[in-house]
């Protein structure tokens, strides 16, 4: 891997800027799934609303979301947006849950089936599920987003167009993949999700970054 930066070091200064971020914010792991959802394609503060709506109705459980009639589960979630499809993603995503007898059970999986059967579970790709395999059931898998993309391409510590495989194999062999990575995996893309939302952003705010003086695209876009 090419550039001035290693992973570890990036890691180091993204949480000496903004502290730790004590990721997902959620009180279950079931409530981590629902959110990996209905955060596809929309800022965490609608998916907040859409939650807040399932937890007053009492519906924020999988037996309350299967039975949930179509209409009433989409005006729920209708704040995270897209809603009929992901009314549609949720209630397939409960069933399986519910199939596979809940947390507990699939808490015994091999990380590598779980992934697997969550990815076969329609509408729910790589991100959502790496979402749900790191912060429901703490695995070490790394969680890509465009965020990630953006930011070490900008760096020159990845080559711009790779797919998520590429990107996630290249932060497994650099940061390892044993149970002590769950923590830092944790941390790490939660501090890049900050990073991207307040400074390398589509139009990046360069001036005052921690990462400037190592990023060869500084003050270039």
């Amino acid at each position: 891997m090419s550039g001035r930066l290693s992973l570890r070091a990036v890691y180091e200064r993204l949480r000496a800027e903004y502290g730790g971020q004590q990721w997902w914010p959620a009180e279950t792991p079931f409530e981590v799934m629902v959110g990996a959802v209905l955060t596809q394609n929309t800022a965490w503060t609608n998916v907040e609303r859409a939650i807040a709506n399932l937890r007053q109705a009492r519906a924020l459980d999988p037996e309350a979301i299967v039975r949930a009639p179509q209409e009433r589960l989409a005006e729920w979630i209708r704040p995270s947006g897209y809603f009929n499809v992901k009314t549609e993603r949720l209630k397939g995503l409960c069933v399986w849950y519910l199939e596979q007898g809940g947390h507990a059970w699939l808490q015994g999986w091999p990380t590598a089936e779980l992934r697997a059967a969550l990815l076969a579970v329609k509408g729910v790709g790589p991100e959502t599920a790496d979402d749900i395999v790191l912060y429901a059931f703490h695995r070490p898998v790394f969680v890509v987003d465009t965020y990630t993309k953006r930011l070490f391409e900008r760096l020159g510590l990845l080559e711009a167009g790779l797919g998520y495989d590429a990107v996630q194999q290249r932060f497994h062999q650099e940061l390892g993949r044993g149970d002590e990575a769950v923590p830092l995996f944790n941390e790490y893309h939660a501090l890049i999700v900050e990073h991207g939302k307040n400074r390398c952003r589509k139009r990046p705010l360069c001036e005052g970054c921690d990462l400037q003086r190592d990023c060869p695209s500084a003050g270039q876009l």
